[in-house]
């Protein structure tokens, strides 16, 4: 009996580490994943999270300056323009009157 029992310990003390070193292993090639796409993403241009959120607000606050600066762009332009009208409408005082 006792040699079954040494048999059994030492498969489980076996089986155990094992399963250390292929947990090792695990951690070791996600880590090689993990610097492998690093190095991909990096060279293809591709940008960061972060740096895509900074440029995202960049261009909406570029876009409501934008917009902003067109209605302002139409108000100008509508007051420049109504005084011209009012110059056409209004008959132009000439000096060959009755004498």
């Amino acid at each position: 009996m006792q040699a079954r029992n040494r048999l059994l310990d030492d498969l489980a003390r076996v089986a155990t580490g094992a399963l250390g070193v292929a947990a090792g292993m695990r951690r070791e090639a996600e880590e090689m994943l993990k610097a492998r796409f690093a190095a991909i993403l990096g060279s293809e241009g591709f940008v960061t999270r972060e740096e895509f959120d900074a440029v995202k607000a960049m261009a909406a606050k570029a876009r409501s300056e934008n917009a902003r600066l067109a209605q302002r762009i139409e108000a100008l332009e509508a007051a420049r323009a109504a005084p011209a009208r009012k110059r056409r409408s209004a008959p132009a005082a000439t000096s060959k009157g009755p004498k």
